[in-house]
């Protein structure tokens, strides 16, 4: 089973005072101890990002690595031994456009498919949710809100941070009406979209008023 969840913000990085996001990422795993590993490339392997990330997974009972493509020198092994041996890999936020250039550079989304298709559960936020879809808005390619090809393991395209940031919908609006993006799955902070073999599953929240849509040229609807 292939399963995908696209956070649009929120969760550990955030605050580590609520954490019912990663909470349900930890139940979908079948270990006692899930092995956890957060990619934090779109941030730039922000060393703040990854001891939140170490503080809330650790106080979950997960078994914590970090793959760091910006500190080679932290590798112990080389990256398909690490990623391939993982319960859960879950992808930060930053920019999208970085993150795709140097996993496409350094092979990271080669091994990042396999593990995907050997059952590895695969998440992440913002940048991290954009990455998975056929495109995404995003702001990392310069002023304002674009439009920008990803890897294409879900179908459609992905907004997040859907109510945090007012210019998102309209934009998101636009582009559906003009058809320079594909329908696809918007999500607030707080709202995840969990897709099992590449289709929709549910939707998953950690706070009043969280949502994720099914958008298109019409209409958003709720799901």
């Amino acid at each position: 089973m292939r399963q995908i969840i696209a956070l649009g913000g929120g969760g550990f990085g955030s605050s580590l005072e609520n954490l019912k996001l990663d909470e349900y990422l930890l139940s979908l795993c079948a270990a006692a101890k899930p092995k956890v590993c957060f990619i934090p490339t779109a941030s730039g392997d922000s060393l703040d990002y990854i001891a939140k990330f170490e503080a809330a997974y650790g106080s979950l009972g997960a078994e914590t690595s970090v793959f760091q493509l910006f500190r080679s020198q932290t590798w112990t092994g080389m990256p398909e031994e690490l990623l391939l041996d993982q319960d859960l890999i879950f992808v930060g936020g930053g920019s999208t456009m970085n993150m795709m250039l140097l996993w496409q550079s350094w092979g990271i989304d080669t091994i990042l498919r396999k593990a995907y298709d050997q059952g590895t559960i695969l998440a992440g936020i913002s940048a991290g949710a954009n990455i998975w879809f056929e495109q995404c808005t995003t702001d990392s390619l310069g002023p304002g809100i674009q439009v920008m090809p990803c890897l294409g393991w879900l179908p459609g395209s992905f907004t997040p941070h859907y109510d945090s940031e007012p210019e998102r919908k309209p934009l998101l609006r636009q582009m559906l009406r003009e058809q320079t993006i594909a329908p696809g799955y918007a999500a607030t902070d707080g709202a995840a979209v969990h897709f099992v073999n590449e289709e929709f599953h549910k939707v998953v929240t950690d706070r009043d008023g969280a949502a994720a849509f099914e958008v298109d040229r019409e209409r958003d609807t709720v799901l």
